[in-house]
């Protein structure tokens, strides 16, 4: 479970953003729709371990992630919390089974070269897995960034903006995907978005005003 009790946040100048409390299950899948400047990337920053509130609590899985030191608190990220940013961020000299190696070792886990092949096959990319970045097209390469993303069998997923930049038929493929590999993965979903298109594809949503 997930839990966002009591936080706010201080921004320069003195402008303090406070967010309602939050609870997700384990397995929910949630929109988190914001207008730009609605303090959306900083509740991401505050959810994914980058940025300490001001005030308040955040507990995965039981576990309240500013009570952890600074190396405890990357590792604790790199094997709880995955993410999916709107452009792809791979090491371009690294295949893309390399890329996914480099997942598991920067989260102080064993090399599991089953567990490459059996995420890449679900995305339907198997055959690129001694493929380099620059030889993939953008559709192979976001379903590299999700293989990254969800890797290490995170509690956590989280696809900033996934679908911005798409049009209607990539951006309903890319969320499909999404929710998939979250099912498959036994995690939670957290779609953060300014798109009030894919509003519809969620039975959840915390919405910043």
């Amino acid at each position: 479970m997930i839990s966002l009790k009591s936080v706010s946040h201080d921004y320069s100048g003195g402008h303090r953003i406070s967010f309602k409390d939050w609870q997700i299950a384990n397995g929910d899948q949630w929109l988190l729709l914001g207008e730009s400047g609605s303090g959306k990337t900083t509740l991401l920053h505050i959810l994914t371990g980058i940025l300490q509130p001001k005030e308040g609590e955040v507990l995965i899985n039981n576990t309240s992630i500013y009570n952890l030191s600074s190396k405890e608190l990357d590792q604790f990220r790199g094997r709880n919390i995955g993410i999916i940013f709107q452009r792809p961020h791979l090491i371009k000299s690294l295949s893309i089974a390399e890329n996914l190696v480099l997942a598991q070792s920067l989260a102080g886990l064993p090399t599991d070269l089953n567990r490459v092949n059996e995420v890449l096959a679900s995305l339907g990319i198997a055959d690129k897995k001694r493929s380099y970045p620059n030889e993939l097209s953008q559709g192979q390469l976001q379903r590299v960034s999700i293989a990254r993303a969800v890797i290490n069998k995170p509690a956590l997923l989280i696809a900033d903006e996934p679908t911005s930049s798409l049009d209607d038929k990539n951006a309903t493929a890319v969320l499909s995907l999404l929710m998939e590999q979250s099912g498959l993965n036994h995690a939670t979903l957290i779609v953060a978005t300014h798109d009030k298109r894919v509003k519809d594809a969620f039975i959840n949503t915390y919405e910043l005003t």
